[in-house]
């Protein structure tokens, strides 16, 4: 019982490293995919095409190249980046990509009615999207978004290749020490009690804007 205590207590300590690295990227990438989908949705066409790029780059290549590209890959040109802070600029990037995507297509679900209503009260178009439309688009978006939240916490797995003794590494360790599975199923266990509270926050999140 004492070693299982240990083992557990090992892999917990990795876990903080994989809800530290998914706050990062969520607080970051949320707002940057927002600022991409208001981009790709606006007029300016020299400004939708280098966000199209963007979206097409990131969304079209694996999140473990673009991980290797930002720690091993900028140390070349002279960008040397912590293990962490590569980690972190790797997937807001990709995730931002992402979230643009899904949230253009909830900007674009809503009724095009809403912009000239709001238009016919004399809003300007930062005031319709911020009172209109995004409370709208939010509601819809919600689903996808937790299904990425929930693939952000699988994907953080991908920092052991750098180095970073995440959940699941802190589990391989144990494993390969001591020739055991137990650490993988306590791994297993830990990632699904995770996934399983972003599924009831998003819930929640879900019926507070049900009514839009």
């Amino acid at each position: 019982m004492a070693n299982l205590m240990d083992i557990t207590g090992f892999i917990l300590k990795g876990s903080i490293i994989t809800l530290e690295l998914f706050i990062i990227v969520a607080v970051c990438s949320v707002p940057l995919g927002i600022l991409v989908a208001l981009g790709k949705n606006s007029k300016i066409k020299p400004l939708k095409a280098v966000l199209s790029l963007y979206t097409w780059a990131f969304r079209g290549t694996p999140l473990l190249l673009q991980l290797f590209f930002t720690y091993f890959g900028l140390p070349v040109v002279g960008i040397r980046l912590t293990p962490l802070t590569a980690a972190s600029i790797a997937f807001t990037v990709n995730y931002a990509a992402y979230l643009a995507e899904t949230f253009r297509a909830g900007i674009e679900s809503v009724d095009r009615g809403q912009f000239e209503a709001a238009k016919a009260l004399g809003m300007n178009y930062r005031q319709t999207m911020i009172r209109i439309i995004l409370p709208q688009a939010a509601r819809n978006v919600i689903p996808p978004v937790c299904n990425e939240a929930i693939n952000l916490i699988k994907d953080t797995a991908l920092v052991a290749a750098i180095g970073i003794g995440d959940l699941l590494r802190a589990a391989k360790e144990v494993v390969t020490r001591d020739f055991t599975i137990t650490p993988f199923i306590i791994a297993a266990v830990v990632y699904l009690l995770i996934t399983s509270l972003l599924v009831l926050m998003f819930r929640k999140l879900e019926k507070k804007y049900s009514f839009y």
